[in-house]
């Protein structure tokens, strides 16, 4: 055989049997720092784990649910080592050989991610030699899920937070009361779940209705005419979790790394709320459940001690039952309107010197923010309308607020001109980036394109990255009426945001994404999820 014959030899070889350091790595989110190496680790004989701690008995519940590898004391070596040298707790190192597998972190919280590294780099029992360098870009990695519009259940939470594990995401946020319905069970007001959980009949979409377009946006048009519909479904809608499921969604939540953040809504978004007491509201007039979406005009009453009683009751109860440091107020779109038309309103802004509609809004956000602090030992967070800046077209007629927001106050960006943002950045408060039109994925994929979500930057131009605490994607339930309805709109964009919170924007790469989709979609298919058919 000639020295010619010899090369097309081995050319060939290469050609159809590349070596495993040019397959490319099914990674989400992409690690920060990655070296590929020649050969692979073979797990088919097992794996013998170094230790029985929870990191352990996290790695071997994952391979073998998920590929059937057993504990085996000639399988082989994983060792878990801690490490004092990585600085972040949700950092780690994970150095795979042919022959062992090594995981380096400073706390639990980096030993489980690096196994959900490991998770998705498992094929046919084996994995490729490697090392990985990884940590999150940011601390608030969030999904959220509004459930007051439509209840969707424990399982449904289950499941989510089972992805939002394996995707590295850390923040479950939970809408829990609206305008629609009370979804947490409070013991000393039980009429908030006894009434307050439950609607005659829910407004749906009617898809024949004409109406003149509002933004110059189609899609968007699209989305806003939902509410214009008069159509209903005549039928009851009801749920709510009791304090034992909360804490049996919580203890699941924290064994999977993830903190939830409970929403409950004050001053407005409050309808569900003053159908069950009365005097809760501005009017003290009885009322239902709304059957309608949009924003509705019933607002809390901060002039009654009664009312922000009933605030520091419920948040207590709330407290007791979310471990997690943070608890969510809501605060967006309060219309003034039963403000306006109210005596002991117009009384109590005399005698509190507040010059203004939005200055009672924020008085009584910086009330509970003190309350929330000192007495629950927890940080707030509201929507961005808690500044006292107005972010909408409507109610321009209000100046904005006199009263200056706690600097305690962490604060979600979702609406308005982004001046507004950077008045946040620049007065020193803390950051959670959300803007509508970018996270919101109740859209349609026409509105909000899988692309779109994947290069949202949570950093606006010219600020550190150390300015944002994070950032969140929110599954709004108006026109997600159940769990297939979720899925398509969940998925794959969730996935979107995982990598956007936790890789370096400089290591992105929207093609490499869109490669690394297949197995997580082959995943969620086997799972039974709706997909929606994209063309990525």
């Amino acid at each position: 055989m000639n020295f010619s014959k010899i090369i097309i030899l081995v050319s060939s070889f290469y050609i159809f049997f590349p070596s495993i350091k040019s397959q490319p790595l099914h990674l989400i989110p992409y690690p920060n720092e990655l070296e590929l190496l020649s050969g692979h680790c073979d797990l088919s004989g097992g794996i013998n784990c170094s230790s029985n701690s929870p990191a352990s008995e996290q790695l071997y519940k994952y391979l073998s649910g998920d590929f059937d590898i057993v504990q085996n004391k000639k399988g082989i070596p994983v060792n878990f080592v801690t490490s004092e040298e990585i600085k972040n707790e949700e950092g780690y190192q994970l150095i795979v050989n042919r022959d062992r597998i090594i995981i380096k972190a400073s706390a639990y919280k980096g030993s489980f991610y690096a196994i959900q590294t490991l998770r998705q780099l498992v094929k046919d029992k084996k994995i490729p030699c490697l090392h990985i360098t990884d940590e999150p870009q940011f601390l608030w990695r969030g999904y959220m899920l509004d459930e007051a519009r439509h209840f969707h259940g424990k399982e449904t939470v289950k499941r989510i937070l089972d992805d939002m594990a394996l995707l590295k995401m850390n923040t479950f946020h939970w809408h829990l009361t609206d305008d629609a319905g009370w979804r947490i069970e409070i013991r000393k007001y039980p009429l908030l779940t006894e009434i307050g959980s439950r609607r005659d009949s829910t407004q749906i979409e009617d898809k024949d209705l004409i109406a003149p377009p509002e933004t110059g946006d189609p899609a968007y048009d699209a989305f806003l005419r939902r509410y214009k519909s008069e159509k209903f479904d005549n039928k009851p809608h009801s749920g709510h979790y009791s304090q034992e499921e909360i804490r049996e969604i919580v203890k699941y939540a924290e064994g999977r790394c993830i903190k939830i953040v409970p929403e409950i809504s004050m001053p407005g978004h409050a309808s569900a709320a003053i159908a069950s007491y009365p005097w809760l509201g501005t009017t003290k007039k009885p009322i239902g459940v709304p059957c309608k979406f949009g924003v509705m005009t019933q607002v809390y009453d901060p002039s009654s001690p009664e009312v922000i009683q009933f605030f520091k009751d419920v948040l207590r109860e709330v407290n007791n039952l979310f471990p997690s440091g943070y608890i969510h107020i809501g605060g967006d779109e309060v219309k003034f309107d039963q403000w306006q038309a109210s005596q002991s309103i117009q009384q109590y802004m005399k005698e509190n010197d507040l010059k203004n509609y939005r200055d009672i809004q924020i008085k009584l956000t910086n009330d509970i923010c003190t309350f929330i602090e000192e007495e629950l030992g927890k940080q707030m967070v509201g929507w961005n309308e808690i500044l006292g800046i107005n972010p909408h077209q409507w109610q321009k007629e209000v100046d904005n607020s006199h009263v200056e927001l706690s600097k305690n106050a962490i604060v979600q960006f979702w609406a308005g001109n982004k001046d507004i943002l950077s008045y946040a950045i620049n007065n020193g408060y803390k950051i959670i980036h959300t803007f509508s039109q970018d996270t919101y994925i109740d859209y349609s994929y026409e509105q909000l394109p899988l692309e779109r979500a994947y290069n949202f930057s949570p950093v606006p131009d010219g600020y550190a990255k150390e300015s944002i605490l994070g950032l969140g994607c929110q599954m709004w339930t108006e026109w997600i009426r159940n769990r297939k309805d979720l899925e398509y709109h969940t998925y794959p964009r969730i996935a979107a945001y995982a990598e956007t919170g936790w890789t370096a924007k400089e290591k992105k790469s929207y093609d490499r994404f869109k490669s690394s989709l297949n197995p997580l979609l082959t995943h969620w298919r086997d799972k039974g999820y709706n997909l929606p058919k994209i063309d990525f």
